[in-house]
């Protein structure tokens, strides 16, 4: 009985003690999850009490909108170059900076700055390096004889300017990798070496498969932050030239704050909210086909 009583005490107690994360997830995650699935079959301005039209903002998104096919375009386009040079960027240097080198504290240091800096400082500073008139990177590409592209000036190159602008705070990414190479004993190498195997052979058969869990870590968060790029877009090029930077997300702001169809926007958000959710089960059921934990 005072076992039972105990018991009954520690659980009152801890709930109490996460009652305010509980609190805090209900009123601002939990109720607009909610309140955004009920205003995506609703035509809801703000200003007016939300009226109930069916799939109808479905229907329009899919059939009629041909700025969410652009908008849906321009993100997966970004999503994919992004995640997947993103990866190999960050493995790259992760296996660069994991030897054993004098004076590598500096540059796991120096390759994790740009994640500490605000998004919004890193956009207006890419803003002026990818200028195409004055701007430092067009200056290089001149003084080698290189007639530099217009960059987020030019709808060709606008989205590649943003993916540039992406691969620069890869250092987050990077520390992930670090974790899983420290991770991989370092016998499983000695045995290798004995046996004869070059650098290529431990990378690939060794550091490759062991790493598959930590790949998979990052594909998953990776897909699921650039399917929402937002500040770069809003910052450097407010989805220009000809709507060439019109990701998902800003497209979805400007229904829901600058035309304030918050049924809309919501519809946008739930489809957003399935593709992500579809494409990380697609991931995780598929990832022990070439994920080893072992």
């Amino acid at each position: 009985m005072k076992k039972r009583k105990r018991r009954t005490r520690d659980t009152r107690n801890g709930y109490l003690f996460i009652s305010p994360w509980i609190i805090g997830f209900i009123i601002f995650t939990a109720y607009p999850i909610f309140a955004a699935i009920r205003y995506s079959f609703c035509e809801y301005s703000v200003l007016q009490p939300p009226r109930f039209v069916g799939i109808d903002n479905y229907r329009i998104l899919f059939t009629q909108d041909s700025l969410f096919g652009k908008s849906l375009y321009n993100t997966i386009y970004y999503t994919i170059f992004v995640v997947l040079l993103g990866i190999i960027i960050a493995l790259l240097l992760a296996v660069l900076l994991n030897q054993d080198l004098k004076g590598k504290g500096i540059f796991r240091t120096i390759f994790y700055l740009p994640v500490v800096v605000p998004i919004v400082a890193s956009s207006m500073l890419w803003l002026w390096i990818l200028n195409p008139q004055y701007g430092l990177l067009n200056a290089l590409l001149f003084k080698i004889g290189i007639v530099g592209p217009g960059w987020v000036a030019s709808e060709k190159w606008s989205k590649p300017a943003i993916i540039i602008m992406s691969l620069w705070g890869a250092g987050g990414t990077v520390i992930i990798f670090l974790a899983g190479l420290q991770g991989i004993p370092r016998q499983l190498y000695e045995a290798a070496e004995i046996d004869g195997a070059n650098k290529w052979v431990k990378f690939s058969r060794i550091t490759i498969p062991l790493l598959t869990p930590t790949i998979l870590f990052n594909l998953i968060i990776g897909f699921i932050g650039s399917s929402q790029v937002f500040v770069p877009a809003f910052i450097m090029t407010d989805g220009g030239p000809l709507n060439s930077t019109l990701f998902y997300v800003l497209y979805l702001y400007r229904n829901a704050f600058n035309y304030f169809k918050m049924g809309y926007a919501s519809a946008m958000a739930m489809i957003l909210f399935v593709t992500i959710a579809a494409l990380t089960l697609v991931l995780i059921l598929t990832s022990s086909r070439w994920v080893h934990y072992e």
